[in-house]
């Protein structure tokens, strides 16, 4: 006997954001999917379930097979990834346009009245918060993945401000990016000047992953593997060099800094741990041609005895 709420109606109201249902950004790429897809099925197993009552039982038995394994499904491939993230923007744009793109939640409200430096890491903190109870229940996943689902739409409305995106019927073209394309966009080409950049960039995104759940090991890799792509990121230089200080490894982590002030001389949170570190500065040389793509600053404030517990620190 199906689960009442399992109605095609009840279903429908959350196929257009497979993401919400999982539980995972907007952001992630296909291991980020994979690994999420994975606790939230050992979650749901039967096995998992044995002790809980038959009524909830039902329920996550109706939840994997009906909504998280197809949602999985339209997630793992990178042509899925791209067609569902041109659905979400358009979305997007025709509730911007029609005005009616208002935040219902405090999470929404919060993530679209911040300033822009902060978007991507209170967009996880907020997401990760949601994501604790959304299979406690059907009233629970209700709920939350609705929130999940309208805090994607403002990320994306967020991240949208700057970045100009035209949309074809296969997925996303980028076009007049300035920036680089994001990690679930469209594979680059290898003709497009901007390829080894976007490669860069999904290793700096996995990095800040490893970050929030304290695996500095892995992403050292990942800011080393950035940063043998796009040397003169000034942006992925200041990470690696708050990551060096996190494994106790001052001197290289002054080294990266130092590096980073050369290619951007005002770089906020370099210059703050270079002031912390007593870096001598005046012997810097400037590199006055960097080719790193602009960024906005990677949020790290330490607490206030702390060089870099900022780094972890959940709000």
């Amino acid at each position: 006997m199906s689960y009442p709420a399992f109605s095609p109606d009840w279903l429908h109201q959350f196929s257009n954001d497979p993401y919400a249902v999982l539980g995972v950004s907007v952001a992630a790429d296909e291991r980020r999917i994979l690994t999420r897809y994975r606790s939230v099925a050992k979650r749901l197993h039967p096995d998992a379930q044995f002790s809980a009552p038959s009524c909830h039982q039902e329920f996550v038995s109706q939840v994997l097979s009906k909504l998280v394994n197809p949602a999985y499904q339209r997630l793992k491939q990178e042509k899925g990834r791209s067609e569902i993230l041109a659905t979400l923007r358009f979305k997007v744009r025709r509730l911007t346009r029609e005005q009616e793109l208002e935040p219902q939640t405090d999470a929404g409200q919060r993530l679209l009245s911040i300033v822009e430096a902060e978007v991507d890491l209170v967009y996880e903190d907020q997401l990760g918060q949601l994501c604790q109870s959304q299979y406690d229940g059907s009233e629970a996943f209700e709920l939350y993945t609705g929130q999940i689902a309208e805090l994607n739409l403002i990320y994306l409305r967020r991240k949208m401000g700057t970045v100009v995106i035209r949309e074809k019927r296969t997925g996303l073209i980028a076009t007049s990016m300035p920036t680089p394309p994001p990690s679930n966009g469209a594979e680059p080409s290898t003709a497009n000047p901007h390829c080894s950049i976007s490669y860069a960039d999904r290793h700096f995104k996995r990095a800040q992953e490893y970050l929030r759940t304290k695996n500095t090991t892995a992403a050292l890799q990942e800011l080393k593997d950035a940063i043998k792509l796009d040397p003169k990121n000034s942006h992925y230089h200041c990470l690696i060099g708050q990551v060096y200080l996190l494994a106790n490894l001052p001197g290289m982590a002054k080294v990266h800094l130092k590096q980073a002030l050369r290619l951007e001389p005002t770089h906020g949170i370099a210059l703050k741990y270079a002031q912390e570190l007593n870096l001598d500065l005046s012997s810097l040389t400037i590199d006055a041609n960097p080719t790193s793509e602009s960024r906005p600053p990677i949020p790290v404030e330490g607490r206030k005895n702390s060089l870099f517990g900022g780094i972890f620190s959940r709000r």
